[in-house]
């Protein structure tokens, strides 16, 4: 064999050897074949595949043994104060710490219908969160951009979620203002536009910061050009949600729509009277994160609404040991920031959240059999929205068999404007609740003096409520 026909067989092998080395990975055609075969195309199959085709799956999941009349009472509830709507924004998590405080403010001064500013909270939520991400581009601004946080900075610059933590963060840097004195707008109900405006700014003024910093801007040059930049912010979330106010006169009125009093506020001076000023120190969140070693206390980083602020902080606990605490508030008409992933087994025309709501499983033919570790460690499942946890029904032996939380989607949507919740679908979804640390136990209160174990910003646990 001469050398020309040598090195044509030699490449013929590799290339034999490295296309084999593909499809042992791949789907072959015999695999296609065994993979089509598990479609046999019944009768049965035929008239599902039908239905889907022409219909919601929830639609068809329904399960039809679960639709008896649903319970609405509860042994221990705290009276709702009224129906707050984020509409099409992601701002739950701050609709629920502003109607926590709401609710107290309604208690302590008998007033009727009354509100929080959500756009002046928001407002600075906002800008805080602006300068968190160029000043995280500031701090890893040396770094290439292809590194983990760099990359993760870029894919995540703002959003409209958050935790607890932000509304404690937000409030105790900005104060309150009443919703009257700042009212909601079009962007702020609908935040997407606005959104997707800032996120594509902001990155653009990332990348000129990473330009100074590779040119070797000084601190001081780099702080001017961030400050430059968040005026430019400042001056688009104005343009959409108008100009937060520094002071502002409110009347408060009683529970018939009389006038009591009429005085002069600045943000602070009207938390002070009608808020909270130690959200921060008074409360401490618990999690149920069954894939993490329980009564350790963690934070992730980067989760926090402000550069300045906390970064989001929790206990883990046994799902038992959480109910007894949120109990425990709710016996003293306090309460709660609730938070899950409401999506799963929701039953929205009902209000009702309940694993036995939908049976996808006699739909597929098949099992969807993830535990709640199993669900959070594959991204399957976490925290997605939050609410004002209020009540609890528990029967005479002590066992608790439903929750029902506030929602903030309208007095029309769910039970009422509330949603309520099976215990068991209570295991399986529910994620964070933050309790005032008066109603901790003592071996809570224990596991808070540990330092946090600190977890990576791209962490499962971090994504916030929308």
């Amino acid at each position: 064999m001469n050398k020309q026909l040598l090195s044509i067989f030699v490449l013929a092998c590799s290339t034999y050897s490295l296309q084999a080395q593909v499809n042992q990975g791949g789907i072959s055609e015999s695999m296609l074949q065994k993979i089509q075969q598990s479609y046999q195309g019944t009768t049965a199959d035929k008239a599902i595949r039908n239905a889907i085709g022409n219909n919601d799956i929830r639609k068809l999941a329904l399960n039809q043994e679960n639709l008896k009349a649903m319970d609405t009472n509860f042994s221990i509830k705290v009276d709702s104060k009224g129906i707050t709507d984020q509409k099409s924004s992601g701002r739950c998590w701050l609709f629920t710490g502003l109607n926590v405080m709401r609710a107290k403010a309604i208690a302590k001064y008998k007033m009727g219908s009354f509100e929080f500013s959500h756009a002046y909270s928001f407002f600075y939520d906002q800008l805080e969160k602006s300068n968190l991400f160029l000043q995280g581009v500031i701090d890893n601004g040396r770094k290439p951009m292809d590194d983990k946080m760099v990359d993760w900075l870029f894919h995540n610059p703002l959003s409209d979620g958050g935790t607890f933590t932000g509304v404690a963060d937000i409030v105790s840097k900005y104060g309150l203002v009443p919703k009257d004195v700042m009212p909601e707008t079009y962007s702020s109900d609908n935040t997407s536009r606005m959104g997707d405006l800032l996120k594509q700014k902001l990155r653009e003024q990332g990348l000129q910061l990473r330009a100074m910093v590779a040119k070797g801007a000084k601190p001081a040059a780099l702080e001017s050009a961030k400050t430059d930049m968040l005026g430019v912010i400042y001056r688009m979330l104005v343009l959409n949600l108008g100009v937060p106010p520094t002071e502002f006169s409110w009347t408060r009125m009683d529970a018939s729509g009389k006038p009591v009093e009429t005085a002069q506020y600045t943000p602070m001076t009207f938390l002070e009277k009608y808020g909270d000023t130690n959200l921060i120190q008074n409360y401490v969140m618990l999690m149920n994160d069954p894939s993490r070693e329980y009564y350790k206390s963690y934070e992730i980083d980067y989760d926090r609404h402000r550069y300045d602020g906390h970064n989001w902080t929790y206990v883990n606990l046994p799902i038992e040991e959480i109910k007894a605490m949120a109990i425990t508030s709710l016996k003293d008409s306090t309460m709660m920031y609730f938070s899950c992933d409401v999506g799963k087994f929701l039953n929205s025309e009902r209000g009702l959240l309940d694993v036995n709501n939908y049976d996808y499983a006699s739909l597929m033919g098949t099992t969807f059999d993830m535990t709640k570790k199993e669900r959070i460690q594959s991204f399957t499942s976490g925290s997605s929205h939050a609410m004002t946890l209020m009540a609890a029904d528990v029967d005479q032996s002590g066992k608790t068999k439903k929750w029902m939380v506030e929602n903030s989607w309208g007095s029309n949507s769910g039970y009422k404007g509330h949603l309520i919740m099976t215990d068991e679908w209570f295991n399986e979804y529910m994620f964070r609740l933050v309790v005032e640390k008066k109603y901790a136990t003592a071996k809570v209160l224990e596991v808070l003096k540990q330092k946090p174990i600190r977890l990576p910003a791209w962490d499962p646990m971090f994504a916030g409520e929308e």
